[in-house]
């Protein structure tokens, strides 16, 4: 029986990809580097600073990671702060109520800096509902690692058996897989360029899942 849900956060909770792809193209352009979609795509799911780590070797980039991560986040908050059509995925915060109403723990793994998800907790009001949230820039490695997802399981009140990971990305799926964590891949307009075919099951739309329905997965 499941206890522990593990949510990812951009593309399940809130979009702000769209926000991170304009703050690096941004960066990129002033890098006079010139990053292709294809190459992107596969960066989704990745900490800012893999991110930048991988475009540091392909690049020959001379400044260091710190900074360019430091430039990126700089972009990204400025366009955060001032972007007023930010919203929560549909149907996500009704599913939210509807775990927390019915006991069971939620916990955050995302990608992000802890930076960014105190910024989207804040603003929607989610600190309530979540007894952890656990950031990607506290490991060395990123999601197609499984280490974010371990860590968080650890978290759980119960066993990782009793444990899901909802992720809308490859990269994120593949962590949870590798994490041997059951796994709901979120397939939305967002993920049209993610392969989500290993995880356990998929669905559409956050109303295709509910406390009664998460209870009884596997």
């Amino acid at each position: 029986m499941i206890k522990t849900v593990i949510f990812d956060m951009d593309g399940v909770i809130v979009d702000t990809e769209p926000v991170h792809k304009y703050a690096y193209f941004k960066h990129f352009e002033e890098l006079n580097i010139v990053v292709t979609d294809t190459l992107y795509h596969t960066l989704t799911g990745n900490s800012t600073r893999n991110v930048f780590q991988k475009l540091k070797s392909q690049f020959n980039l001379a400044k260091d990671v710190e900074d360019l991560i430091q430039r990126k986040r700089s972009i990204f908050n400025d366009a955060f702060d001032t972007k007023e059509d930010l919203f929560l995925i549909d149907g996500v915060e009704d599913l939210i109520k509807d775990l927390h109403a019915n006991n069971f723990q939620l916990i955050l793994a995302s990608s992000a800096s802890k930076l960014t998800i105190d910024r989207v907790f804040n603003r929607f009001n989610l600190n309530q509902y979540f007894t952890h949230k656990v950031s990607g820039e506290d490991f060395p490695k990123s999601k197609p690692h499984p280490a974010i997802f371990e860590h968080a399981a650890s978290l759980s009140v119960a066993p990782i058996e009793n444990c899901i990971v909802i992720e809308d990305s490859t990269n994120g799926i593949e962590a949870a897989v590798g994490a041997n964590i059951y796994c709901v891949g979120y397939d939305s307009l967002h993920s049209k360029f993610q392969d989500l075919s290993k995880a356990n099951t998929i669905v559409r739309d956050f109303n295709e899942l509910s406390a009664e329905i998460i209870r009884n997965l596997k």
